[in-house]
């Protein structure tokens, strides 16, 4: 059997099913249950040094100086 031939046979039936499983597994591992606190943890990285007084520019319609609604939702 020439290498080119078994290289191919052997990519086409267990280098596949061991990425389909590999895949199905992150799958898994992503959306386990308990795992929900460390995605939302990761989203709000962006916002960890943000604060109401750094929003506040000045600006006339600001809508997220002290006292309006955007200050109670957060």
């Amino acid at each position: 059997m020439e290498t080119y031939t078994f290289l191919r046979q052997l990519a086409d039936s267990w280098v596949l099913l061991a990425l389909t499983l590999f895949f199905l597994g992150v799958i898994v591992w992503a959306f386990r249950p308990g795992s929900r606190a460390t995605h939302d943890e990761a989203a709000n990285i962006p916002f960890r040094n943000e604060t109401l007084e750094s929003r506040d520019r000045g600006c006339p319609d600001c809508t997220c100086k002290p006292g309006s609604d955007v200050e109670r939702l957060t």
